[in-house]
């Protein structure tokens, strides 16, 4: 599972997931409801993103950016975001975890990379031109001009050096 870890991930394993998801979308509604029939080799929690229980449950988590990025966290700590969250997803269910181990390969990860902006654009197609659907990696959904890479600028000396 290691390669599949998000970003500031902890490398214990993970005993039980939590999946934030946007209650106001339907495509998440509808893998939530898909999630929650798969037989599983882990437990996996379905909390809606910025709700009460999932803002008491993980106060250090943005709400905000769980919204606009699916968002999983294991039980010792671990949090997973775009997708790195949906591959440990499918690392816990019983019938997807060695499309999980394939996922998390280099060339899986562009794969899985696509589906997550693939389900972006529906997400910003759903708004019908009300909003736009921003990733925290500079990636943005317009629906009237498609997906656009603008990338924050470090001018201002905010972006960590190293």
């Amino acid at each position: 599972m290691s390669a599949a870890q998000g970003r500031g991930a902890s490398v214990a394993p993970a005993h039980g997931l939590t999946v934030l998801y946007d209650a106001e979308c339907a495509l998440c509604r509808h893998v939530r409801d898909w999630l929650a029939r798969q037989p599983k080799l882990v437990p996996v929690r379905l909390v809606a993103a910025a709700s009460a229980e999932a803002c008491e449950r993980f106060p250090g988590l943005d709400a905000s950016r769980t919204l606009d990025e699916v968002t999983v966290v294991g039980d010792a700590g671990q949090v997973y975001r775009g997708a790195r969250a949906w591959i440990v997803v499918l690392w816990a269910l019983r019938a997807h975890r060695p499309l999980a181990h394939r996922l998390s390969t280099p060339t899986g990860m562009r794969l899985a990379r696509g589906a997550v902006l693939a389900a972006a654009g529906y997400r910003g197609r759903q708004w019908g031109g009300k909003g736009t659907y921003r990733r925290a990696d500079g990636w943005w959904y317009d629906p009237a001009a498609g997906w656009v890479h603008s990338p924050t600028s470090c001018s201002d000396g905010s972006c960590p050096t190293g």
